[in-house]
């Protein structure tokens, strides 16, 4: 158990306890609001709440469990697809259901525990949980991913993905039609202010922008080529349902479940289908590309079919 007794710096007054804690202590927001569930946040005699107030100048008196380090568990994935493999990195496809490295409240298989236990080198650049990874997806989301095996690719890629010299087009299928038919949504992502998972627009979220394009409209909705022009967490699906067309299946962002239930989709319907950049050994471009997976393409054909 840790413990800190700290008074409450003016500039917090008046902010969330979950926030200003987190703040305080550079701990995430969930190790902070499991430790203001278990009252381990007490402010000036009276113990704390998520949502309530914190007091310039007042003292906290704050104790909680520290968080266990996720680690890299070597799980075999039969089907994560090898795409691309040589002396600087790998491309995979992955399939929906596994998390691209470990962390806090994830205990499914990820991509560098696939390629651990399928006996793939990966560079050591990195937090211990998620070396040799310069991007991700959503456990949720299928598609390509690149991994560095040698630390000149991961200081390359890293750079590419932060300069934005990247091409990442994913196809969505969302509901409704969008209006435009093409366009781009330029709007801030953020942790979501009630929700502790998901993200939303908020004004002081980070720089984010989403280029779209519809390629085939149906009856029960529309498909979509997206092209990330930043990556933000979650940030097709916050946008797409921020213009309240949000991808199918994805019912964290407000799809409609009986839609889902029908078209057979338990994730929402978004693939990573190319992704681009000069290769960090030759500086030559490169560009992978994958197909839909089953049940993408299933859901796809009904609403053709309709």
């Amino acid at each position: 158990m840790e413990s800190r007794y700290l008074q409450v710096p003016p500039g917090l007054d008046g902010t969330r306890a979950d926030a200003g804690i987190a703040r305080l202590l550079g701990l995430s927001r969930t190790a902070v609001v499991t430790m203001l569930e278990t009252g381990g946040a007490v402010q000036d005699g009276t113990v704390l709440g998520k949502s309530d107030r914190l007091h310039g100048d007042a003292w906290l008196d704050l104790s909680w469990q520290p968080r266990e380090e996720p680690t890299i568990v070597p799980t075999p994935v039969p089907d994560l697809g090898i795409v691309h493999d040589d002396a600087h990195i790998v491309v995979v496809d992955k399939p929906a259901g596994v998390a691209a490295h470990p962390s806090m409240g994830w205990h499914g298989p990820t991509v560098v525990g696939a390629l651990a236990a399928a006996g793939f080198q990966i560079a050591t650049s990195g937090a211990a949980e998620r070396q040799g990874v310069v991007h991700r997806l959503d456990a949720g989301t299928s598609g390509l991913m690149v991994v560095a095996k040698s630390e000149l690719a991961y200081t390359r890629l890293k750079a590419a993905f932060h300069d934005r010299e990247v091409t990442k087009i994913y196809h969505a299928a969302v509901q409704g039609h969008p209006d435009p038919l093409t366009g781009t949504i330029d709007a801030p992502i953020g942790r979501h202010p009630s929700h502790e998972w998901r993200f939303a627009i908020v004004s002081s979220g980070k720089h984010a922008v989403t280029h779209y394009e519809t390629h085939e409209a149906f009856r029960g909705g529309s498909l979509l080529e997206i092209e990330l022009e930043t990556g933000r967490t979650h940030q097709i699906r916050v946008h797409m349902a921020a213009r309240r067309h949000p991808c199918l299946g994805d019912a964290m962002y407000g799809a409609d479940p009986t839609v889902s239930e029908r078209l057979g989709l338990t994730r929402q319907w978004l693939h990573a289908m190319r992704l681009g950049f000069r290769h960090p050994g030759t500086g030559e471009p490169v560009l992978f590309q994958s197909s839909y997976p089953a049940d993408l393409s299933r859901a796809l054909e009904m609403l053709r079919e309709d």
